[in-house]
């Protein structure tokens, strides 16, 4: 089908993976470091005292504790990127409004010093100044690298950091819940879902899932073996 026929609009023949959703970033660093922190915290537990009931209060804990945190911290931290960013595009509107002409010759550096011809970039710049909501944004992601009704939002960012956090710290407690008070079985739900975590991120990641799966088990396993033998040396020393 020719441009003419398709009413002018240029075909897509590629897509790109989306590298800048709210949610990805607090969902996967939230699952990773709830598996990650209350796998260790559980081994640690373990190392040091045989009771079940122990382990699982420390693991439901942990759980709480990570997930409330993890959710307060993502929403100040994106609620403070959001005000910020609000703040600067408020600063761009008002130079739109006092400085139009500045504005638009500003407009029009910017797209000759990506190589368009000086007289076209003029034109492209006076004709998108037309729109001031239109040159608002245009002007936004060009200078802050944001657009003004894409801004992250720290409700969904808390949410999913919750969620996330909550589903990834239940794993290892899980057969401790379901009356099995075996280390072994919270490790071996544990470093498989390390595994699997870690290579259902190479979906949005360039790296092979293979790779990922075992970086993600490698720091799971240290950190784990690392906190069981502090556990075991706090424990067998009688604190």
């Amino acid at each position: 089908m020719s441009a003419g026929e398709s009413g002018g609009r240029a075909e897509i023949h590629h897509a790109h993976r989306d590298v800048n959703g709210g949610w990805l970033r607090p969902s996967v660093f939230g699952a990773m470091d709830g598996l990650v922190s209350n796998f260790a915290l559980i081994a640690g537990v373990a190392g040091g005292t045989a009771s079940t009931k122990v382990i699982v209060l420390a693991g439901v804990a942990g759980l709480a504790a990570g997930a409330f945190s993890m959710a307060g911290g993502e929403y100040v931290s994106v609620a403070s990127q959001r005000e910020l960013a609000l703040a600067e595009i408020d600063v761009e509107r008002r130079e739109l409004e006092r400085h139009p002409e500045a504005e638009q010759a500003e407009l029009a550096q910017l797209y000759e010093s990506r190589g368009v011809e000086p007289g076209v970039a003029a034109e492209v710049a006076r004709q998108i100044s037309q729109d001031p909501e239109k040159a608002l944004e245009v002007h936004a992601r060009a200078e802050l690298g944001v657009a003004p009704d894409d801004l992250p939002s720290p409700r969904i960012a808390a949410l999913s950091s919750f969620l996330s956090f909550s589903v990834g710290a239940i794993l290892p407690l899980l057969p401790y819940l379901l009356g099995v008070t075996s280390l072994v079985s919270s490790a071996v739900i544990s470093c498989l879902a390390l595994f699997g975590a870690g290579a259902l991120v190479s979906r949005v990641t360039a790296r092979s899932w293979w790779y990922s799966g075992l970086r993600q088990l490698v720091v799971g396993v240290v950190a784990a073996a690392l906190t069981f033998g502090l556990g075991n040396l706090l424990g067998g020393s009688g604190l």
